[in-house]
């Protein structure tokens, strides 16, 4: 008996020995191969031919945690996949190229979407991207065509490069408020987008962002932005205004080219403006420069054929080659107090920018009782209107002054039924 029982306990620890010298690495059971690390599973590949994939939530008791790399990579099968509650992953290249994939719901506990990770899911039309995501990686949602609505939730800080490049079905879009950066190329080439909002979280938008997003038509840009990367709206061919905050410090090469914007406020605070930032926009007819802008880059107002006029707020700035080369209609006008100016400037007539009475629109003539009009000029400036009785051997008198909010201040005279004629001129305040 003891013999036998030595016996036995020979064969255990030789079969034990066995069981230690296996590596922990792959196991495989059922439709999926997966690894353990602490006690939770990565799965590594899908093995089955179902085409509504569920992922469990664990496996031999261990939770699932991670989708790993290239666990689905393409897969022509799968139509739909319903990522579990506890997957905090979901590895680079997870499901790329899942051609037949239409949709996929992510769990909040989810905080990574990896490189790559829906890559030419061309057939993707909704996707849910769970509340606790802080990173979306680079090409994440590249190629998506069918992809038509996206919330990027407020969990998120950073959208990777090209994130959801070639989404060109993308109609809804709504980006969350701790997006810092749009990065470059990120929305680039959603054809179908028409309107985007960028919350007051974000500081720059990237290279290329929106580049090619040719129905955007509308551009909402918070006062936390500080820079506008190259290329960031170039070839939006509908967006025709848009809204620069006084945030911003910089415009980037090729910013806004191909655009069809019509009327541009280069803010204060911005110092310098690329090259070929504005180029061909063709439509474009009055731009406003603060005085804060001391440099425009070559090309930036290049082929503005409808351009007529050019305000510049502060004294002259340094200008590359060709800033408005074809603009054959432009005039740039500039303060009377400003230096550096000549009645040449950039190879186009420069001339005094003067206060201007509005005797075309409706605000000139009676209003209740009073005679007034409104002035325009340039923002902040303040204007003095005199008047007089006799323009044969005139005595000009103070009557108001006023002060331009946004280029503009309507001025009225409630005593003008007091004299037989009144005539009116306006002059800046020396």
């Amino acid at each position: 008996m003891k013999t036998n029982i030595k016996s036995n306990l020979t064969h255990i620890c030789l079969l034990c020995s066995v069981l230690l010298l296996l590596p922990p690495a792959v196991v495989q059971a059922q439709d999926y191969t997966w690894t353990t690390n602490s006690g939770a599973i990565t799965i590594t590949s899908y093995t089955g031919s179902n085409d509504i994939v569920t992922i469990p939530s664990t496996i031999t008791g261990l939770p699932v945690t991670s989708i790993g790399e290239r666990a689905f990579e393409n897969n022509s099968t799968v139509t739909g996949v319903t990522i579990p509650n506890g997957v905090i992953n979901i590895g680079n290249l997870a499901f790329v190229a899942c051609t037949s994939m239409t949709n996929s719901a992510m769990p909040n506990s989810l905080t990574s979407i990896g490189d790559d990770a829906f890559l030419g899911c061309s057939s993707l039309t909704s996707t849910t991207i769970g509340n606790n995501v802080t990173n979306i990686g680079v090409f994440a949602f590249g190629y998506c065509y069918g992809l038509t609505s996206v919330t990027i939730p407020n969990s998120v800080i950073s959208i990777g490069n090209s994130a959801f490049y070639y989404c060109y079905s993308l109609t809804n879009l709504t980006i969350g408020n701790n997006v810092t950066n749009i990065g470059g190329s990120v929305f680039a080439y959603c054809y179908s987008l028409t309107s985007v909002t960028i919350p007051n979280s974000v500081i720059s938008i990237g290279n290329s962002a929106f580049a090619s997003c040719y129905s955007l038509t509308s551009v909402t840009i918070s006062n936390s932005v500080t820079s506008i990367e190259n290329s960031a709206f170039a070839s939006c061919g509908s967006l025709t205004s848009v809204t620069i905050p006084n945030s911003v410090t910089s415009i980037g090469n090729s910013a806004f080219e191909y655009c069809s914007l019509t009327n541009v406020t280069i803010p204060n605070g911005v110092t310098s403006i690329g090259k070929s930032s504005f180029y061909h926009c063709s439509s474009l007819t009055n731009v406003t420069i603060s005085s804060s802008v001391t440099s425009i880059g070559s090309f930036a107002f290049e082929n503005c054929t409808s351009l007529t006029g050019v305000y510049f707020q502060g004294d002259a700035p340094n200008v590359g080659s060709l800033v408005f080369y074809g603009d054959d209609n432009a005039i740039l006008y500039y303060l009377p107090e400003a230096d550096g100016w000549d009645t040449d400037f950039a190879n186009r007539p420069a001339l005094p920018w003067l206060p201007q009475a509005q005797t075309g629109d409706s605000s000139f003539g009676v209003q209740t009782n009073q005679f007034g009009f409104n002035i325009t000029w340039a923002d902040g400036m303040d204007v003095v209107v005199e008047a007089c009785t006799n323009l044969g051997n005139p005595v000009w008198s103070p009557v108001a002054t006023n002060t331009l909010a946004g280029g503009t201040s309507y001025f009225s005279d409630p005593q003008w039924t007091n004299y037989p004629a009144r005539y009116y001129r306006l002059r800046s305040v020396q």
